[in-house]
C-alpha cells in the first residue's frame, strides 16, 4: 500500500516551507503567485490533496453546509438535492443531510449540526418547526431558508418562489379553457406553500367569477397520496378540473383518473406545480406551473457563502416568479 502523500513532501519537491503549502490550500491566505504555481504543480505531480480536517482546525471552517428538509419522502427532492450538491461543489463545499421528515427530533438534528460544526445551514422546505430555526440562531449558525415564505416575519434569510402568483396562473389556465367546477388537491394543509398556492388560486378563480368547488389535503406529497385524494374527488362527482399543489401529487391524480377511465383533458383537466423532470415524460405531459428551482438553489448557495464570510450581513429576501408550462392535461384554446 502506498504511503499517504503529505504537505511536507510537496514542500520538499517545490523547495518551500510546509507553511507555504498550507497557505496555498487555504482560501484567502497570503502567498505569491509564482510560489503558488510551483506548489500546485508539485502537488499535482505526486497526487497530493490537503487534509480537510487539518485545514478546518486552522481556518475554523469545515466546508460543510447543513442541508435540512422534511420533504425526503417527495421523489422530487432527489432532483433538488442533486442541484444543491452541484451548486456547492464548485465552491469546495459539501452537504451534510439532515432529515426532519416523519417527526424527526429537532434536538437531535441540531446536535448533529453542532457535532459536525457546519459552516451554515440551508433549509430546503417551505415549512420547518420553529424550534429548529430558533435552535440554529442560538447556535449562531447562518441560515438560508430556500423555498420559504418571503413575506413572513422570520429571523433568517429567505429565498423562494411567488407561490401565490403560481396559484393565480393555475386558475387562469383552467378558467380560460372553460373548466368551471374546479378542485384543489394539496399536500400538508399546514405547509406555507400549500396555503399560498391555494390563496393565489382562490384569487385567480375570483378574477374569473368562479368559486372553488372542493379542497382536499394529504399528509405528504407522495404519489399514492395523489391517487387516493383524486379517487375521493372523483367519488364526489362535482368537478371537471383539479389544481394539484405539487407535480408528484398531480401524477398520482392522473394515474387515478386513468384507472377510473376518466378522459384527460376533455372530461377532466389537471394542472400541477414545480415542473419536475417527470412532468415532461411522454406518458404524462403534465401542464404545470414552473417554479425556478435551479435559480432558487443557486441564490440560496450564494447567500449562504456570503453569510459564512459575514454572519452579520443583512440580505434582502429574494422572490422568484413562476411560469405556466402548457402540455397535454388541459384543453387547447
Amino acid at each position: 500500500m502506498e504511503r499517504r502523500v503529505t504537505a511536507r513532501k510537496v514542500a520538499e519537491l517545490a523547495g518551500v516551507s510546509v507553511s507555504a503549502v498550507s497557505r496555498t490550500f487555504t482560501e484567502g491566505a497570503s502567498v505569491s503567485r509564482k510560489t503558488r504555481e510551483r506548489i500546485l504543480a508539485a502537488a499535482q505531480s505526486i497526487g497530493y490533496h490537503p487534509n480537510l480536517l487539518a485545514r478546518s482546525l486552522m481556518t475554523g471552517r469545515t466546508e460543510l453546509i447543513g442541508l435540512v428538509s422534511n420533504n425526503f419522502d417527495n421523489p422530487a427532492f432527489m432532483e433538488i438535492f442533486n442541484l444543491f450538491t452541484r451548486g456547492l461543489q464548485p465552491h469546495g463545499l459539501r452537504p451534510l443531510l439532515i432529515n426532519l421528515s416523519g417527526g424527526e427530533d429537532t434536538k437531535s438534528a441540531l446536535a448533529t449540526l453542532q457535532q459536525y460544526n457546519v459552516d451554515a445551514v440551508i433549509v430546503a422546505s417551505s415549512t420547518l418547526p420553529s424550534d429548529f430555526i430558533a435552535g440554529c440562531i442560538e447556535l449562531r449558525l447562518p441560515v438560508v431558508h430556500a423555498f420559504g415564505r418571503t413575506e413572513a416575519r422570520t429571523p433568517v434569510h429567505v429565498v423562494g418562489a411567488n407561490n401565490r402568483e403560481g396559484g393565480r396562473l393555475a386558475a387562469t389556465i383552467l378558467a380560460e379553457r372553460s373548466y368551471r367546477k374546479i378542485a384543489f388537491l394539496g399536500g400538508p394543509q399546514g405547509a406555507s406553500s400549500t396555503q399560498d398556492r391555494l390563496d393565489g388560486f382562490h384569487e385567480g378563480l375570483k378574477a374569473h367569477d368562479l368559486d372553488l368547488a372542493l379542497a382536499v389535503y394529504g399528509p405528504s406529497y407522495a404519489h399514492e397520496v395523489g391517487m387516493e385524494l383524486m379517487s375521493q374527488i372523483l367519488k364526489s362527482g362535482v368537478v371537471d378540473a383539479v389544481f394539484c399543489g405539487d407535480d408528484i401529487l398531480a401524477i398520482g391524480a392522473m394515474d387515478a383518473c386513468r384507472k377510473a377511465g376518466i378522459n384527460i383533458p376533455e372530461a377532466l383537466g389537471i394542472v400541477g406545480f414545480n415542473d419536475i423532470a417527470m412532468a415532461s415524460w411522454p406518458s404524462y405531459r403534465l401542464t404545470t406551473i414552473r417554479q425556478p428551482i435551479a435559480d432558487i438553489i443557486i441564490a440560496a448557495v450564494e447567500d449562504a457563502i456570503r453569510l459564512v464570510s459575514d454572519p452579520s450581513l443583512e440580505l434582502t429576501p429574494k422572490l422568484f416568479h413562476c411560469t405556466p408550462i402548457l402540455r397535454d392535461t388541459v384543453r387547447r384554446l
